[in-house]
This record gives C-alpha cells, sequence and structure tokens, in this order.
C-alpha cells in the first residue's frame, strides 16, 4: 500500500504528524509512506523512520501557483499511490493528490474542496479536540475507535551529526545543559519576556549548568538580549545557536539537553518528540489543541481572564499572561523535573 501525506506547514504541525504516520505503520506494516511537504520540514521527516520519502512542495506557503502543483501531480502519477491523506484544510492542499489521480483522497470538509476531496470527513470537535486525534482520524475509518493511547512522536537521533554539531559550534558537553527556546514564530504574545529567560539562565549557570539557547534567524536578537543580560563569566557558559544551527543540528544538539524551557513554538514540539524534560510558559495560546506530547512536562500559564486570546499581540497592552509567570516558578519546575529524572535513571 502506498499513502502519500500532504503535511502541514509548521514545524510543530510537522513533528505532531508523525502520530498518524505511526498509526498507519502499526495498520499497515508494508506500507510506504510518503510526505509532501515544504523544503524546511525534510531534516524532520528524515528523522522518523516511519516516512519513506520526502517530497519537497513546489510552491511556498498561500501560493496557487497551479501549473507548478499541476507539473507535480502529473509526475507522482507515476508512484500510482494507493491512498492520498492531506492534513491542511485548504483547497491548494488538495489539488496535488487529485492531479496525481490518486484514487481515494482523504481529508476534513474545509474550503469547499467537494470533488477535490473524495474521502471527505466531517470534523466533530467535540470527539477530537487536540490536533493529533484529528490527524490519525484520517488514517482509520470514518468514526473508528482511534488508540489509546496515541503513540506520541519519536524522532531519531544522528550520532554522527551529533558530533559533528559539537565540533562546529566548539560545545562541550561536560556541564549539564539547559536548552532555552525564547522565540515564537507566531508573535510577541507567545513570548516570555527576554529578562525572565536570562534570569533562569543566570540561576542555572550559578548552580554548575550551562546553556544553549535555540531558534531561528528571527530568534537571534532575543536570545543575544538574554546573553548579555548575564555577568561576562557567566556569558562564557551561555550559547546563542539562533540561527546558526540547521534544523538538524538543532534536533540532534537539543538531544543532549538535561532539560529545556521553551515558549509555545516548534520547538517545544521538537523538545518533546526527543522526549527531554520540558517546561512550557503558555500566553495568548493554549495546550487544550497542541500540548507537548511526552510524559516529562510542567505546563505554566496564568489563567486570566483574558488568556488564551490566541493574538498575535496583546491586545490590551499588557503581557500579563506571561510577566505574570515568574522565574522562580520556571527554577522551582526545572528542579523538580530534573529531581524525577535523576531519580529515575539513577
Amino acid at each position: 500500500m502506498k499513502i502519500l501525506i500532504v503535511g502541514p506547514s509548521w514545524v510543530g504541525d510537522m513533528v505532531m504528524a508523525q502520530t498518524l504516520f505511526i498509526e498507519l505503520k502499526r495498520r499497515y506494516p508494508k506500507s510506504v509512506i510518503d510526505v509532501l511537504a515544504p523544503n524546511w520540514s525534510h531534516p524532520i521527516l528524515e528523522r522518523m523512520p516511519e516516512v519513506n520519502n520526502a517530497i519537497m512542495m513546489p510552491v511556498g506557503h498561500g501560493a496557487l501557483e497551479l501549473g507548478k502543483r499541476w507539473k507535480l501531480g502529473q509526475k507522482l502519477k507515476e508512484v500510482t499511490y494507493d491512498q492520498a491523506i492531506v492534513l491542511p484544510n485548504s483547497l491548494k492542499s488538495a489539488l496535488i493528490p487529485c492531479f496525481a489521480g490518486i484514487e481515494k483522497r482523504t481529508g476534513w470538509r474545509g474550503e469547499m474542496r467537494y470533488g477535490l476531496i473524495n474521502d471527505i470527513r466531517l470534523l466533530d470537535k467535540s470527539r477530537y479536540p487536540l490536533m493529533v486525534e484529528r490527524f490519525v482520524a484520517l488514517g482509520v475509518a470514518p468514526n473508528a475507535e482511534l488508540p489509546s493511547p496515541i503513540a506520541p512522536p519519536h524522532l531519531r537521533v544522528e550520532p554522527e551529526n551529533v558530533r559533528s554539531a559539537l565540533n562546529s559550534f566548539q560545545l562541550q558537553t561536560e556541564m549539564p545543559v539547559l536548552a532555552l527556546c525564547p522565540g515564537a514564530e507566531f508573535g510577541e504574545a507567545k513570548r516570555w519576556p527576554a529578562d525572565y529567560y536570562a534570569a533562569v539562565a543566570q540561576h542555572q549557570i550559578q548552580q554548575g549548568w550551562q546553556v544553549w539557547i535555540f531558534g531561528s534567524a528571527n530568534d537571534h536578537r532575543i536570545a543575544e538580549q538574554i546573553r548579555s543580560q548575564l555577568s561576562l563569566q557567566d556569558q562564557t557558559h551561555c550559547h546563542n545557536l539562533a540561527g546558526s544551527t540547521s534544523l538538524a543540528d538543532a534536533v540532534d544538539l537539543m538531544s543532549l539537553a538535561k532539560a529545556v524551557t521553551t515558549n509555545d513554538s516548534g520547538l517545544m514540539h521538537i523538545a518533546a518528540a526527543l522526549d527531554r524534560p520540558l517546561v512550557v510558559l503558555y500566553g495568548s495560546s493554549s495546550p487544550d489543541f497542541t500540548p507537548p506530547l511526552n510524559q516529562q512536562v510542567k505546563i505554566l500559564r496564568t489563567g486570566i481572564a483574558c488568556s488564551p486570546c490566541f493574538k498575535r499581540e496583546c491586545p490590551l497592552g499588557h503581557l500579563k499572561c506571561l510577566k505574570d509567570l515568574s522565574k522562580d516558578q520556571v527554577i522551582e519546575s526545572l528542579e523538580q523535573l530534573t529531581q524525577v529524572n535523576s531519580d529515575a535513571t539513577g
């Protein structure tokens, strides 16, 4: 059985899509799963043993470019897929499987995709409140019971690349590593303040830890703000990797962290898929739809009346949903997680 998955466009969603791949392999052990996805996501897909091939989406997010979609669809006809599962709800995302002539095209109803999706499902949000449940539900028969529990994502680590990345960035692992992920592509209302992160970094460094800051090029400035608030001595134990690592390097280096502190972001889901002890700070968003899927996690949120608002910037201007989360709460959560982890491994 050959299955084409049209993957999502965000890092965290792509990580969570592995829950579907795992379930498909459980049900159809000999199936071949290819994933049509943005080029940036291929290093993540390469770390998922269930995926046979990552196919580059030829157009950018939101672009139509019908000619390019048609051309790729005609090329994919040669593969003769048995089924396509379209994870995004947009009309555009359903075009290539249709152009490829795939007989069964499964997806949730959305954007008037009748005909493009011929195995169309009606979403009951109360039955499937989590995104991962909605992904997995597209891999089973309509209204079938989902596996319980759903297998969480689990990214494979490449030991050779771990060694190469450590050498490239002149990092050592003699001191325990706290990974910080202070960015969030969605917007400021999901970012815990930089000075709060700096206070946590300073505390952990004084406890004999080192700090590695991860993120995209857009997060480099925030990471440098965190680092600049440390003493010159402490700065020697804090490494700003934001914008410097490839996504593959970030995955492999984060696998070495003893703990991770992060906003609700794509890197949060990567850390969860690496089963790292994880402190997650929620502001304008909610863990009720896309929570981190691992057991070693502390979710911190204020629960104030205006949160979650799901806005990119605080509409009231005070950002209390994040500013009221203190560094002491994070430090206490880190201590609890690392103590439990030490007890389990010791």
